[in-house]
């Protein structure tokens, strides 16, 4: 399994300086990742870099606490775009989805969509399951389904735990191959990612320090992004 074909390899630690980004989306190109996950302000960078090359560009929006409403959602979206991002990590309003504002939660969603599609771009739509209820998580991912998006999604990485086992299952059963599932968060082994890539996963969200590990399939580390 070439498992660096999986992997979203994040670059979303805001403290980076621009030559430490630079080093971290060239070690995704250098493996042969599917993505280099950005911050919108170094998604530009990114597609210049990533051009004529196997690695895609992601961008993630309204990150990390999906509060910041849907004219926010899609000004964040439009610029990653326009920039060259050919993929969105939305983080999805989970505070209205612990409230029952799931109107709110798919017009959110639905908002970004709509943009991305036009463009020919993917939606990947963040929970948090963390904070989410065992129905809560089976419900988001259905209303992201029939808001259109693409993906659905664990974790942003910056919350009090990432990816599960019983929250992708939950996402798996709920999707039924309607939209793709991506574990993100505390993935820090080739041993976790091959786990979720045979439970039916299809993209893996990794922390930019992690990929090595992952990649050569050997080895552990605890850094998270």
């Amino acid at each position: 399994m070439k498992i660096s074909r999986y992997i979203d390899h994040a670059v979303l630690k805001p403290a980076l300086s621009p030559e430490e980004v630079r080093q971290a989306i060239q070690l995704g190109i250098d493996y042969d990742v599917y993505t280099v996950c950005m911050q919108p302000r170094d998604v530009a960078l990114a597609a210049k870099m990533c051009k004529g090359t196997n690695t895609k560009v992601s961008a993630v929006v309204d990150f990390p606490h999906g509060a910041g409403g849907v004219a926010a959602k899609r000004a964040i979206a439009q610029s990653c775009l326009d920039a060259g991002a050919v993929e969105l990590d939305m983080v999805m309003n989970y505070g209205a989805a612990r409230g029952g504002e799931w109107d709110t939660v798919a017009e959110e969603i639905r908002a970004v969509v709509e943009l991305a599609h036009v463009r020919g771009a993917l939606v990947k739509v963040i929970f948090e399951t963390c904070e989410l209820t065992a129905e809560e998580i089976a419900k988001a991912t259905e209303v992201s389904i029939q808001a259109g998006a693409d993906f659905v999604k664990t974790s942003t990485g910056f919350a009090k735990s990432g990816a599960t086992v019983e929250a992708v299952q939950i996402m798996l059963d709920a999707a039924k191959g309607r939209a793709s599932v991506k574990p993100s968060g505390g993935i820090r082994s080739y041993a976790d990612a091959k786990r979720y890539v045979d439970m039916g996963a299809k993209r893996l969200g990794v922390g930019f320090s992690t990929t090595p590990v992952l990649c050569k399939g050997e080895g552990e580390s605890t850094e998270t992004y």
